[in-house]
C-alpha cells in the first residue's frame, strides 16, 4: 500500500497529525499556499505533481479543497486521488453550514487557522502580492485591503499548540486593528478523505 499526499502546506499541520505515524503514507509534498493565487498555474502544477508519483503510489491524498480550479481534475491525472471536500480551506474544516454561518455573523472576518497563522502577516503580503508596489511599505497595502474587516477568527483545529497558534492569530489581529475571536472546530472531512484514500488502496 503506497500513498502519497500532496497538499496545501496551510493543511500541512492537520495532514502530519492525522498521518505522521501512518507507514502507509510513503510520499508527503507540501505545495506553497500562494499557488492559489493564479488559479491555471496551480491546476499545472498539481497536475505535474501528482502524474510524476504514477507507479511510486497507488494513490494520492491531493490535500486541496477545489479552490476555484480543482474541479473535474481526475481525468487529467495518471494516479487515483481522494480530494477534500470543500470549496476552500475555510469549507473544508467548519463545513458549509458553520462557514455560512460565521460569515453572516460578520461579513469582514478574517479565518485563522493553524496554518494561516504560521504565515502571519508575510504570508498575506505574499498571498496578496502587496511586494511589488515599489515606494510603499507592503504593511501600507495590506492595511488598505483590511480596512472593511472587522474580526480575525481563531480557529482551534485540535491538533494542539493552541496557546501558539492562537497568540499568532492575536498579533496578527492586533497589527491588523481587528477584533480576536475564537472558535474550534473538528477534522472529520480530513479524516473521511484519508479513510476514503486507504480504501482505495485494497
Amino acid at each position: 500500500m503506497r500513498i502519497a499526499i500532496i497538499a496545501c502546506e496551510i493543511f500541512k499541520e492537520e495532514i502530519e497529525f492525522l498521518t505522521k505515524d501512518d507507514p502507509d503514507f510513503v510520499i508527503r509534498e507540501y505545495l506553497e499556499f500562494a499557488l492559489h493565487d493564479n488559479k491555471k498555474n496551480m491546476r499545472q502544477v498539481i497536475t505535474k505533481k501528482v502524474n510524476e508519483l504514477e507507479g511510486k503510489a497507488d494513490v494520492v491524498l491531493l490535500g486541496y479543497a477545489i479552490c476555484q480550479s480543482l474541479q473535474d481534475i481526475s481525468p487529467e491525472l495518471k494516479v487515483p486521488i481522494v480530494m477534500f471536500a470543500g470549496d476552500d480551506c475555510i469549507d473544508v474544516l467548519l463545513g458549509p453550514d458553520e462557514y455560512k454561518r460565521e460569515r453572516k455573523k460578520c461579513l469582514g472576518t478574517w479565518f485563522s487557522t493553524p496554518g494561516w497563522a504560521v504565515q502571519g502577516p508575510e504570508g498575506l503580503i505574499k498571498s496578496f502580492h502587496l511586494d511589488s508596489v515599489e515606494g510603499f511599505e507592503p504593511s501600507y497595502f495590506l492595511n488598505i485591503f483590511f480596512e472593511s474587516y472587522e474580526r480575525c477568527l481563531h480557529i482551534d483545529t485540535g491538533i494542539g499548540n493552541n496557546e501558539e497558534y492562537t497568540q499568532m492569530s492575536k498579533d496578527l489581529a492586533d497589527q491588523l486593528g481587528l477584533r480576536l475571536e475564537c472558535r474550534s472546530c473538528g477534522l472529520k472531512n480530513l479524516e473521511n478523505a484519508i479513510a476514503s484514500v486507504k480504501e482505495m488502496t485494497f
